[in-house]
C-alpha cells in the first residue's frame, strides 16, 4: 500500500496531509461568516487544494441507536458522512474505510449525503412500536458542515422533528446553525432543542490546525450568545482534551459563561485505528519538537497504548494525566457555574408524523 502525499503548501483548509490507506485498502457554495474572513473580498482557496466531491446515498436507516454505558444518549442521527471541517482528532475519521475510502484526505474531500434523511426519519416516528426519546444529532459529524448550505438536510431533519414535536439536541463546531433559528429557537421554548457548541481551545491558529474548517473561536462564542439570546439552551464541549496541545479548557469555559452557555462537558482524545497514524503524522507537521512527549502522554491516560476501546476509560481515560484534567474540568465548572441545573426534554409532546392533522378533523 502506498500513501498518496499532498505538497504542505497545498493543504490550506485540510487537516490531514495524507491519502493514508485505510485498514481494508488493497491496492462551489454560497459564503457564510465562520469567523476567517470567508466573506471579504477576493477571499478564496488556493486552487491547489483538494477540492470537495458530495455523493450521494439512500439510507435503509437514519435513527441510530446505542446502549453503550459511557454516552449520555441513547439515540443519534447524521446526516452526512465525512466531514469537511477535517479535524485531525475526528474519532469518525475510521468508518470512511468502510467505504473502501481513505481515513485521511477521503474523510474530508468525498463526503456522503443521506438525501432521503428526512423521509426515512418520518417513516421512522410513524412506526406504531416508536417511543420517544432525544435524538443527539451531529454525533459522529458534523451536521452544520459546509455542505449543509447548499443542500439543506440538516434543516430538513429538524423541520420533521418540529412537525413531530419531538426532542433533539444538536452539536456542532459551526456558526451555520444560526441559519436555522427561526425552527430551533420555538421548538425550545418547548422543552424540544438544545444546541452543543464544541469549543476546543481560543487559541486561533492552534484551531485553524486542529479543525481547519471550523468556525473561529471567537465566532463559535458569538454563535452561542446568538442562540441564547434566542432562548436556546446551551452547552459547551471542550472536547478533545490533549496534553500539551491545548491547555486552555479553564479561559474557554469562563469564555463560554460569558457567552451563556450553561452546561459543560469533555472527553480526552481518541485515537482508534487510523487516527493514530494521522495523528502523528499531524503532531510531526505542526509539533515535531513536543510529538514525542505529547505522545507518551497520551499513552499515560490509555494504558501505555495509543488507544484502548474499553468502555470504562475510553472517553475520560485512566492514569494521572487523565485524572489530572478531570480535576481541572470538576473545580473550573463547579467555579464557574456551571451544570448546576438541567431542564428535562418534553417527551410527552411527540406526535407522529400526520397525527396532528388528523387529530384536526375531530
Amino acid at each position: 500500500m502506498t500513501e498518496t502525499f499532498i505538497p504542505v503548501h497545498a493543504l490550506k483548509g485540510r487537516g490531514a496531509a495524507t491519502r493514508i490507506p485505510h485498514r481494508f485498502e488493497k491496492n462551489a457554495r454560497d459564503a457564510y461568516d465562520d469567523g476567517w474572513g470567508t466573506l471579504e473580498e477576493g477571499a478564496s482557496e488556493e486552487r491547489s487544494a483538494p477540492q470537495t466531491e458530495v455523493r450521494f446515498e439512500d439510507a435503509k436507516s437514519v435513527i441510530g441507536e446505542n446502549d453503550s454505558p459511557d454516552v449520555p444518549f441513547d439515540r443519534s442521527l447524521n446526516p452526512y458522512r465525512g466531514c469537511e471541517h477535517g479535524c485531525i482528532y475526528c474519532f469518525a475519521r475510521p468508518t470512511h474505510s468502510y467505504l473502501n475510502l481513505s481515513p485521511g484526505l477521503d474523510f474530508e474531500t468525498k463526503l456522503i449525503a443521506k438525501r432521503n434523511v428526512a423521509e426515512v426519519l418520518r417513516a421512522e416516528l410513524g412506526k406504531k412500536n416508536y417511543r420517544p426519546s432525544q435524538i443527539a444529532i451531529g454525533t459522529a459529524t458534523d451536521c452544520y458542515q459546509p455542505i449543509e448550505r447548499e443542500l439543506r438536510l440538516t434543516r430538513s431533519v429538524i423541520e420533521v422533528m418540529n412537525e413531530t414535536r419531538h426532542p433533539f439536541a444538536i452539536v456542532t463546531k459551526s456558526s451555520a446553525i444560526e441559519h436555522d433559528l427561526d425552527l430551533i429557537a420555538p421548538m425550545a421554548a418547548k422543552r424540544l432543542a438544545a444546541v452543543y457548541i464544541t469549543l476546543t481551545t481560543l487559541d486561533g491558529d492552534l484551531a485553524r490546525k486542529l479543525e481547519p474548517r471550523a468556525a473561529a473561536p471567537h465566532r463559535r462564542l458569538r454563535t452561542i450568545r446568538t442562540l441564547v439570546d434566542a432562548g436556546v439552551p446551551v452547552g459547551v464541549s471542550v472536547s478533545p482534551q490533549i496534553p500539551f496541545v491545548n491547555e486552555d479548557m479553564e479561559k474557554v469555559l469562563e469564555a463560554a459563561w460569558e457567552a451563556g452557555a450553561r452546561r459543560a462537558f469533555y472527553n480526552v482524545i481518541r485515537l482508534p485505528w487510523e487516527v493514530a497514524p494521522l495523528f502523528k503524522e499531524w503532531l510531526e507537521l505542526h509539533y515535531p519538537q513536543r510529538a514525542g512527549r505529547i505522545m507518551a502522554r497520551i499513552r499515560d491516560m490509555r494504558g501505555g497504548k495509543d488507544y484502548d476501546a474499553d468502555f470504562a476509560t475510553r472517553m475520560k481515560g485512566s492514569g494521572l494525566w487523565a485524572e489530572l484534567i478531570r480535576q481541572r474540568f470538576e473545580k473550573a465548572t463547579q467555579r464557574i457555574g456551571f451544570n448546576r441545573e438541567r431542564i428535562p426534554m418534553d417527551l410527552e409532546a411527540f406526535r407522529p408524523p400526520g397525527a396532528l392533522g388528523q387529530g384536526s378533523l375531530f
